[in-house]
């Protein structure tokens, strides 16, 4: 599965970390965030799974910093592509992207959402599953500046590696092996993921 080469890309030995670990850590949420087949959120558990159980100073700072920067680099490389594609007669493949990403109906919570709360609704759509697509077209359609959107989009992606980090912080706890902790890491991240959409279907057949 990708998430399991990815995850083995970020659990190099504690000798070779900082030279393997954490620039293959920057690059997979920076290609994540440009293109969400990667499941970023699962990788930063997993990496902090890693640095929980190392000798190393500053160890989760760093992951901490790694991915929210790369997040917020690779958030911020997509709306320039978007706005891009916005301004021009004949689109881009960015901006398709984006909007198959965004079916009408979430578009138009967004959009919603984003007119009531303004850049707030930046930081929730970075915490909920498949929230930041439609939110950032809500962004591009509202003809929101690349500055304005960074500004708000800043402290959404902190906020999202703080909380992926915990959930690896607590599975790195919970076991004496680091496998065993990014496997309940992994696993948790999945959940998270899975649970609102089960509950949508529940809802609407309720």
């Amino acid at each position: 599965m990708t998430w399991l080469a990815a995850t083995a890309a970020i659990v190099p030995p504690e000798s070779t970390q900082r030279a393997i670990g954490y620039p293959s850590l920057f690059l997979l949420v920076l290609f994540g965030a440009l293109v969400p087949v990667i499941p970023t959120g699962a990788l930063v558990s997993s990496a902090a799974v890693v640095a929980f159980h190392q000798t190393a100073p500053f160890a989760l700072a760093l992951v901490f910093v790694t991915a929210s920067l790369a997040a917020f680099l690779g958030d911020a490389a997509l709306y320039w592509l978007g706005r891009r594609g916005m301004g021009s007669k004949n689109g881009s493949r960015w901006l398709e992207a984006i909007r198959a990403r965004a079916p009408e109906e979430r578009l138009a919570q967004a959009q919603g959402k984003l007119a009531e709360h303004g850049v707030a609704v930046l930081v929730l759509s970075r915490l909920v599953p498949a929230g930041r697509i439609p939110v950032m077209l809500a962004c591009l359609v509202a003809e929101w500046p690349l500055r304005r959107f960074a500004r708000g989009n800043l402290p959404a992606c902190l906020a999202w590696a703080a909380t992926y980090q915990v959930i690896g912080i607590l599975g790195g706890s919970l076991f004496p092996e680091p496998w065993q902790g990014v496997v309940a890491a992994v696993a948790l991240t999945v959940v998270i993921s899975v649970v609102p959409s089960v509950w949508k279907r529940v809802r609407s057949a309720g």
